[in-house]
């Protein structure tokens, strides 16, 4: 499973990048304009927030979704057991800790920022019968959504209490249209090929993981591939102790028709009951 890895300045990059989600589901990209002093100022607050009893004021919302999940709240679709994680859903229009600086916010738009002209490139790239089937461009899907969504993640060492079938991300697929994620500070990321095999994906500092998500495939009439991914536990090779991530789901305005069976708003619905973050 070759998931190229794009200098983002480079010319070619952006049909490298293209070739890359179509025939993998993902791409690194590397010497991006996200300042990497932010990203690790970002991690740091949030580290002092998880450590802190007063995330428990912060529960989600679950009507709007936003707010702090803890530990067990979340499974993959499909799994019964839950993820071994908690995470907080940020927006810029919910609740965030007061402990949190504006350095969040900055990063979160950013790398909105840094997805729409992805998605600019993954559009030209694009061969004319595929484009002819997405409702409005790309990067017009994403523009004033309130469901873009960035997620921090924090998963905890294992005691040894746990369900023995829980996993730290079990194997999925995300739901939204394209995925940034800022590389986690310990590795466990892996990608399933079409033949079943699992394969690392690097998480050098300061990179960037992009993938496709549901929502790009079904509006892609499948040409692109949604990837099946987990976060495997720790083992002789990672140390047991705390992983942090920071994935950016980038979700259409619910109004966007993505096919002729759902619109952006129907389908997250669809999604959030099956992996348990709605009744």
């Amino acid at each position: 499973m070759n998931v190229a890895r794009i200098r983002f300045n480079d010319k070619d990059a952006p049909a490298a990048f293209t070739k890359s989600l179509k025939e993998t589901g993902f791409g690194v990209i590397t010497e991006h304009p996200i300042d990497l002093s932010l990203m690790e100022y970002v991690y740091n607050e949030w580290k002092q927030f998880f450590n802190s009893d007063s995330k428990f004021e912060y529960l989600f919302d679950p009507l709007k979704q936003d707010g702090y999940f803890p530990l067990g709240t979340e499974n993959a679709k499909g799994y019964n057991a839950k993820d071994h994680k908690e995470f907080f859903h940020f927006y810029p229009w919910g609740k965030v800790p007061s402990t949190v600086s504006n350095s969040t916010s900055v990063l979160y738009n950013s790398l909105v920022d840094v997805t729409s002209l992805l998605l600019k490139w993954v559009e030209q790239n694009t061969p004319a019968d595929i484009q002819s089937k997405f409702s409005v461009p790309l990067n017009d899907m994403i523009k004033g959504s309130r469901t873009n969504l960035l997620r921090i993640i924090h998963y905890p060492p294992f005691s040894g209490s746990e369900n023995n079938k829980s996993l730290r991300a079990a194997p999925h697929e995300d739901i939204n249209l394209i995925t940034l994620l800022v590389a986690g500070t310990r590795p466990g990321l892996e990608a399933q090929d079409k033949n079943g095999n699992w394969h690392k994906i690097s998480t050098d500092p300061g990179t960037i993981i992009v993938n496709v998500g549901d929502m790009l495939k079904e509006a892609s009439g499948g040409y692109y591939p949604s990837t099946t991914h987990r976060v495997v536990n720790p083992s002789n090779n990672v140390k047991n102790d705390s992983r942090y991530s920071m994935p950016l789901f980038l979700h259409p305005r619910d109004d966007v028709q993505l096919s002729e069976n759902y619109t952006a708003e129907s389908y997250l619905k669809e999604r959030l009951l099956e992996i348990g973050l709605k009744n």
